[in-house]
């Protein structure tokens, strides 16, 4: 939104494009003109997706957008072609990779086919930690001349503001996720369950939506059995999660792949220790031993050992992580840095191309 916000203050008209849901309002409100667009975000459907391409080429023509900007995996792929067909100019941000490269496979391998052909068309591709975009090179999906690294998607840190250090009586660990496997969930359980094995008494809570309808979402019967045998407190869903995070200690992602995961960059700004898998996305937020612990992925055990580990702190190591996670922020992640950088590329782009901005 702040980058949004800067945007229309320095004169541009903004356009948004996305299925209408209950955050659309808030673009509105801030000055944008929305244009809502059918999209199935949960699977792939060639003839869905091919349908996608025709809509946001035909709306590119009649908008005639001097720039458009795309974000997540099909928009990158299929908004990159329909710019093309429309002839105007486009930036990709490549804000995390999915499950598709999770795993090899055919899936995989459509995918970076579609990524090799469609990224042949941005004047820019934006990625949000250094392996995905060392992962793009090596494999020759895009031109590097064409690339560079951003902070993620941002934080705003007047938004999130630490509050004064303090420690509950019970240690309390967070973690916020959409509720699918690839997120780590099940090896949180797990861990939980090692924990509390070992005679660990500490809170464990879980926030964010569930989703059964994605591919790899966790069934709802499974969460509701770990509600009721009593592994986790289930926090439900929020648009604010600042007051969840402020009385955590500790906050737990345990993700086999990240862009640049906002929960773990919204809990640094906050000034909270976190343990994370040592996994690209994750341990591009979070260094190990300085504003939290790296754990291997999908190793519940490993996880168990970590969150233990930050049990066991003193009050002045779990400070001095959240103050460090909070600098860091600072230093590497503000949504000002994302702001000049596009600010840059666009002005590149408008001035390279004439033509597209007098159409």
């Amino acid at each position: 939104m702040n980058f949004v916000k800067a945007l229309l203050a320095q004169g541009h008209e903004v356009h948004t494009i996305a299925p209408k849901d209950e955050y659309t309002h808030f673009l509105q409100d801030a000055g944008c003109v929305h244009h809502n667009v059918y999209m199935d975000s949960r699977g792939a459907n060639p003839i869905k997706d091919m349908a996608l391409v025709a809509e946001l080429a035909l709306l590119y023509t009649k908008v005639k957008p001097d720039i458009i900007l795309h974000y997540t995996i099909k928009p990158n792929v299929y908004g990159a072609i329909a710019a093309a067909i429309a002839g105007r100019p486009c930036i990709n941000n490549v804000c995390g990779l999915g499950t598709v490269f999770l795993k090899k496979g055919l899936v995989s391998a459509v995918a970076k086919v579609l990524y090799k052909f469609s990224f042949r068309f941005p004047k820019k591709v934006f990625f949000q930690n250094p392996d995905d975009l060392e992962l793009f090179i090596d494999q020759l999906l895009v031109d590097p001349m064409k690339t560079e690294l951003i902070p993620g998607s941002g934080i705003d840190l007047e938004k999130f503001q630490p509050q004064a250090f303090h420690r509950n009586t019970t240690f309390t660990f967070l973690t916020i996720s959409r509720l699918i496997y690839d997120k780590g969930i099940v090896e949180y359980i797990e861990a939980i369950k090692i924990l509390r094995a070992r005679g660990l008494r500490a809170k464990f809570q879980l926030l964010g939506a569930t989703d059964p309808a994605h591919t790899r979402g966790i069934p709802l019967a499974v969460v509701n059995r770990w509600i009721e045998e009593g592994w986790i407190e289930y926090l439900g869903k929020t648009d604010d999660v600042r007051p969840y995070i402020h009385a955590a200690d500790c906050i737990v992602l345990p993700s086999y792949r990240e862009g640049s995961p906002r929960s773990l960059m919204e809990a640094a700004a906050l000034g909270k220790a976190i343990v994370t898998t040592n996994v690209p996305g994750c341990n591009h937020v979070v260094q190990g031993g300085f504003n939290g612990l790296l754990c291997e992925p999908a190793n519940a055990l490993d996880l168990a050992n970590k969150m233990h580990q930050m049990v066991r702190q003193s009050d002045v190591v779990l400070q001095l992580m959240g103050e460090c996670g909070r600098r860091k922020m600072e230093l590497e992640f503000s949504d000002t840095i994302i702001v000049d950088k596009y600010s840059k590329a666009i002005e590149e782009i408008l001035v390279s191309n004439p033509i597209a901005s007098l159409a």
